[in-house]
């Protein structure tokens, strides 16, 4: 059979060549300038941070692995196609086949070397590059921990589990991945350089293709022999029990078993595959092969099945009942929630669901001094735009939409004795997405301004006091204005670094410094807070950025931002440094990698300096027969709103509060906190990342004094509690006594309501501890099942103690109350007053607060806000729910005499004179200031049955006034649209009219 005469491949002319190789020269050369250059920018933040071990280890495993997978990777795949091409067969019967695949060899003949380096590269560079993500499971294997405690199964310390098998899965998967990588490059060469002939009459396999695809198929098998071996251990991961995590008695009882089986079998038929490299005659190992698949469908995938339908299903909450032990002992475990850390009250025992018994309740109020007076009316999340409107004082400030609630321990004005306080606190940041046009230049917004200033604080349980002149229900501030005063002492308040020097998303860096005898360049703050004239300049002396006084780190930056004024400005200089990763979170999580951060730093005064603290996470996703969370999804409430919450959405299933970190808002140092001393996972990775963070004893005790429980770490774990508070398998299995995360009243979406801070007395406490809280709803029911504190105090921090209230007695859970609250007459009435095209109403956190050791008395603050475009949320209301009885009046004090009778309300201290807080701003204008039912400075009038005194026009507008609400009401039920047409304007005229009334009956109305 003649041959068909070999295909001639074009080839390149000379100058074609030389520019593809130019152009392609250029590509490598500008990807390796920008890469360098975000290596060494990086190099330069960790050397100014102090965090160079972090730099240098980080990047030395990445490395190491990156080579040791490609090389293996690369250079085993390669070793295949040489050994296929090395041992072809000389002689090939030219058969059609044969002759379509000569060309291609003819054409490959000459570039064989370079075509199989180019394979090695490629395959090599994909394995480095996904090996190298892995970089914290090697640190984890290598610097292991001991976790102290066995798993119930195999007796094997839990760091085996956590640190050791998933690192084996990874060598696992690169294994599989080299030996197909290799089979495939095999069988490509032998095929088309002869040695497998598939349309060839005769033998299809050369001796020499027979035994390389022995072998290599025989390896393939050998590694699933290991990973039949491996998946005993992963059914510690087990989902098949449906309702827990972990191994099932099916898992336990039937696949245990039939993983063993499999990986005997795996290995005979990797023998069988090894015999032909003698043996010669694929019957054997094909034999082999179809047992194997045939074992694992029976007795890995069909009696499994058969066991957990026929002798699982009929009886699964007692067959299943160990295993259920197990997997509530181990998440409970995984989430910090044993024996030791939460504790159970039964409260309300003597509850009977009857009317309220008020001299008891009265006298538990009276008897109360930590929670009444502590009550907290100022809500952080609502507020943010009061804070604005009083203390931002120039435009290019700005305070974070939800503001921060801390506590101080200071001087009470009039005993002199320290007192413990929740206050409202912000700092009075550079808000760069706030600067007008003329202030967006490269120069304004990276050299002039480039700092917020100040601190600002108030009592969260006071308002300033209706007075003459004096507009009442703003925040009383007891720390404010620039430069900044107050019962808090701040003797640095300039605030390089924080929530708000992002644009669009991207961090925001400045130039700060200048030579010596220059002038400040950068904006400070306004000679008169009080005025719009006049500004003082300032030139940063901290020790935070990076130097750029070389014209190589000048153009080294002028790469990296893209930015030529790094090369032309004449505001960079000798003395010039660069702030950037200004954001505190964003610090923390770059020094530590190997920590998730909780999405909610807040700022503190310590020892004068303001300060970002945060707390540092550590997870792992292989803890045996915990539940598995998904991090973000978790820590998603009515708050962070879905998909906005901080934390990735990975999923997990243990977790520890195990670091405390600081980041200074002056120079942006970054310290870290060891704050659980018994975590293996932090110790492993101190060991990886040595003197990176601080010991236990090292942490100052001021710092100590302003420590939080974490939100994002409360949200976790309430939620596992609604189910694994249970302890009985079966209850759980039948899930009974089962809780569930209300939803927030506040909003109108079914959002989880958030966790919130109080200074309260906990029940059995002697006095007020700072906590988190939440309510616990029954599942699928409106009604309270428990309440759930965690302590912040340093004696007793994390201690979570749940009040359980009776079953057999309906507890109003937070819907219900919102509801009571709607439907109340007097409340219904305001609101529809506040409803106006001028101003809407704005419900506060709805607080749960344990009084005593029977009740549990529900407290909300109501605001109107205006709906002007400088319009800011005042309170006006304060809402009280206990049992049955509502209470609604213009402070606490009056709105718990309402509920309990005269007096019961003395404790509250929800008001305070304005004598201390100046007018920091010029009076707002009546656009700018919501309106209410009465004049600005005066609160909404009681109902006319409440206190009396009211004239006879404003009892008959009131009485006109729920006669068209009762109208409308009627009109909406019977589905009369031209009834609720006519109640509608109906009601108008009587809102006017009653609106008419009042003023009428105002001083000097």
């Amino acid at each position: 059979m003649a041959m068909r005469p070999p295909v001639s491949v074009p080839t390149l002319s000379r100058r074609a060549k030389f520019v593809i190789g130019a152009i392609a020269v250029l590509l490598v050369l500008f990807t390796a300038i920008g890469t360098l250059t975000n290596v060494y920018v990086d190099y330069l933040w960790f050397d100014e941070t102090g965090y160079t071990e972090v730099f240098w280890t980080e990047l030395q495993t990445r490395a190491l692995l990156f080579a040791v997978a490609g090389v293996a990777t690369g250079g085993l795949t390669a070793l295949a196609i040489h050994l296929a091409y090395r041992f072809r067969p000389t002689f090939r019967p030219m058969s059609l086949e044969q002759q379509n695949l000569e060309r291609y060899r003819q054409s490959l003949e000459p570039r064989r070397t370079l075509v199989v380096s180019a394979v090695a590269v490629v395959v090599g560079l994909f394995a480095g590059f996904t090996a190298q993500g892995s970089w914290e499971t090697w640190l984890a294997f290598r610097n292991s921990t001991d976790f102290g405690q066995t798993d119930p199964q195999f007796g094997l310390d839990l760091s085996f589990f956590v640190f050791d098998y998933p690192f084996y899965r990874l060598l696992l998967g690169f294994g599989f991945a080299i030996v197909l990588l290799a089979l495939m490059g095999s069988l490509l060469t032998h095929y088309l350089f002869g040695g497998l002939r598939l349309q060839t009459p005769g033998q299809k396999l050369t001796s020499a293709a027979m035994v390389q695809l022995s072998v290599l198929l025989g390896l393939f098998v050998l590694l699933k022999a290991l990973a039949y071996w491996m998946d005993r251990y992963g059914l510690v991961y087990s989902d098949r029990g449906d309702l827990f995590t972990g191994a099932s008695y099916t898992d336990v009882n039937a696949l245990l078993p039939a993983k063993t089986i499999l990986v005997f079998a795996a290995a005979f038929c990797a023998l069988a595959f090894f015999a032909n490299i003698v043996v010669r005659n694929l019957r054997l190992p094909a034999a082999a092969l179809v047992l194997l698949l045939l074992s694992s469908l029976v007795i890995g995938v069909a009696y499994p099945a058969i066991v957990q339908q026929f002798v699982v299903k009929p009886s699964a909450d007692q067959r299943e009942a160990d295993y259920i032990s197990r997997a509530i002992e181990a998440t409970r475990q995984a989430y910090n929630l044993t024996d030791d850390q939460v504790s159970y009250v039964d409260y309300a025992q003597s509850a009977t669901g009857e009317e309220v018994d008020t001299e008891a309740a009265e006298a538990q109020l009276r008897a109360d001094t930590g929670t009444i007076p502590n009550a907290r009316l100022l809500d952080p999340n609502v507020l943010s735009a009061t804070f604005t409107a009083r203390q931002q004082i120039r435009n290019v400030y700005g305070f974070p939409e939800k503001l921060d609630i801390d506590r101080y321990t200071l001087p009470d004005p009039e005993t002199g004795e320290p007192v413990t306080r929740d206050y409202v606190v912000a700092v009075r940041e550079l808000d760069s997405e706030s600067l007008s046009e003329n202030q967006s230049s490269w120069i304004n917004r990276h050299t002039v301004y480039t700092h917020g200033n100040g601190f600002v604080a108030a009592p969260a349980n006071q308002v300033v006091e209706v007075a003459a002149g004096q507009e009442g229900g703003v925040p009383n501030f007891t720390t404010l204005d620039l430069p900044t005063r107050g019962n808090i002492e701040v003797e640095q308040s300039r605030i390089y670094y924080g929530e708000l020097l992002q644009d669009q998303g991207e961090d925001v860096y400045s130039v700060v410094g200048a030579n010596e005898g220059e002038e400040p360049r950068e904006f400070d703050r306004p000679e008169d807070s009080g005025s719009d004239e006049g500004q003082i300049n300032n030139t940063y002396d901290g020790e935070g950025g990076v130097s750029i006084g070389s014209f190589f780190r000048q153009l080294t930056f002028a790469i990296y931002y893209r930015e030529r004024n790094f090369l032309l400005s004449g505001a960079v200089n000798d003395a010039s440094r660069v702030l950037y990763v200004r954001d505190p979170r964003d610090r923390v999580e770059k020094a530590a990698p190997f920590l998730e951060v909780d999405g909610d730093p807040y700022p503190a005064v310590i020892d004068g300096e303001v300060t970002w603290i945060l707390d540092g996470y550590t997870t792992s996703d292989s803890y045996p027969y915990a539940e598995f969370m998904e991090l973000g999804e978790a820590a998603t409430d009515a708050l962070t709103g879905q998909g906005t919450t901080a934390l990735p959405d990975e999923q997990f299933n243990y977790i520890r509060n195990s670091v405390k970190a600081t980041v200074d808002a002056y120079d942006g140092t970054v310290t870290l906190y060891e704050w659980d001393q018994q975590d293996p996972v932090l110790q492993t990775f101190m060991k990886a990342f040595p003197g990176v963070v601080q010991p236990f004893e090292d942490i100052p005790d001021e710092l100590r004094a302003h420590v939080r429980y974490p939100e994002d770490l409360f949200k976790l774990q309430r939620d596992i509690l609604t189910r694994y508070h249970v302890s009985d398998p079966q209850d759980f299995y039948q899930g009974n006594d089962r809780w569930q995360v209300p939803a927030d009243p506040t909003v109108e979406t079914d959002e989880a309501q958030p966790p919130y801070y109080i200074l309260a007395q906990r029940p059995g406490d002697e006095e007020a501890t700072f906590q988190l809280t939440s309510a616990l709803n029954a599942f699928r029911r409106q009604n309270l099942s428990s309440f759930i504190s965690a302590s912040s105090d340093p004696d007793s921090y994390g201690e979570i103690q749940i009040l359980r209230l009776p079953g057999n007695t309906p507890f109003l859970g937070p819907s219900q109350v919102q509801d009571t609250f709607n439907t109340d007459a007097d409340v219904a009435r305001d609101l529809n007053l506040f409803r106006s095209a001028d101003s809407q109403p704005v419900f506060g956190n709805l607080l749960t607060l344990p009084i005593g050791e029977d009740g549990l008395l529900y407290v909300q603050p109501l605001y109107v806000e205006g709906t002007g475009q400088n319009s800011f949320p005042l309170l006006r209301k304060v809402l009280v729910n206990y049992g049955e009885r509502i209470g609604y009046a213009d402070t606490l004090s009056e709105a718990l005499d309402q509920v309990f009778g005269a007096g019961a309300g003395q404790s509250a201290t929800d008001g305070e004179d304005a004598d201390t807080t100046p007018d920091t701003e010029t009076p707002a204008t009546p656009s700018e200031t919501p309106p209410t039912s009465g004049s600005p400075t005066e609160p909404t009038p009681p109902p006319v049955d409440g206190g009396g005194g009211a004239a006879p026009g404003l009892e008959q507008a009131v009485a006109n006034l729920d006669a068209a609400l009762q109208a409308l009401a009627d009109a909406q039920r019977s589905g009369d649209f031209s009834a609720q047409g006519q109640a509608l304007e109906d009601l108008q005229v009587a809102v006017e009219a009653y609106q008419a009334a009042q003023a009428a009956a105002s001083p000097g109305g």
